[in-house]
């Protein structure tokens, strides 16, 4: 392969899709489970890369449905799916369930389908999932939450963060002007702050920290 060239991203979930990642590309992803269940692949995708002598860097795959309190977050979460019916919902699991993709199964269990249970994780909403296929969840809540939960991602392992939100455009002005002044960008060992892109379809990437060039001081 030439290099210098673009770097790679991969997203699987199946032990095949896992050996694809871990022999051919840079970056592994993951939808947005919980992030006790992404420090758990995390860890073995880096195990299985380390037994092929490789290193691979992490990202996630997560809408955003951020507002200034709260309460005004989760009324937006519930109006985003507010005229979802029963059936067309149910139309669509049926649908999901007949795919072999691992990573959609992932997905539909975290939910199952049931109404009551879509805050799977503190401020992580799976009512996308309902009716959208993969990415199917939503971190939801103020802008110093929003902050704190992606800081948990962090802390395990993700230094990349693809993001979108319905509607896109009025959601990634939100995210830009409430949560970005709250992260911490910049990291230990001299490190530039996050560098965010737009990505084919228009979704916001926060790609990963690149080491800081120190300026000669003569």
């Amino acid at each position: 392969m030439q290099s210098p060239r673009p770097p790679l991203y991969f997203g699987g979930s199946s032990d095949a899709g896992i050996d694809v990642a871990v022999d051919t590309v840079d970056k592994y992803l993951t939808w947005g489970e919980p992030p006790a269940q992404v420090a758990e692949k995390v860890n073995h995708v880096r195990a299985v890369a380390a037994k092929r002598g490789r290193k691979l860097s992490f990202g996630i795959r997560l809408h955003v449905i951020v507002r200034e309190t709260n309460a005004e977050a989760w009324r937006a979460a519930d109006e985003l799916i507010s005229h979802v019916t029963d059936e067309t919902a149910a139309s669509a699991q049926k649908i999901f369930a007949r795919m072999d993709s691992v990573g959609q199964q992932r997905m539909a269990q975290l939910h199952g389908g049931v109404a009551t249970s879509f805050e799977i994780s503190p401020n992580l909403w799976a009512g996308v999932g309902l009716v959208r296929g993969g990415a199917g969840t939503a971190l939801v809540g103020d802008p110093p939450t929003i902050a704190a939960r992606i800081r948990e991602y962090q802390d395990v392992g993700i230094d990349t963060f693809i993001m979108s939100g319905y509607p896109h455009l009025e959601e990634a002005y939100r995210f830009a002007e409430l949560v970005f002044p709250l992260l911490k960008l910049e990291q230990p060992g001299n490190v530039t702050p996050l560098r965010v892109n737009t990505g084919p379809f228009g979704e916001t990437i926060a790609n990963e920290h690149r080491p800081l060039v120190k300026a000669s001081q003569s």
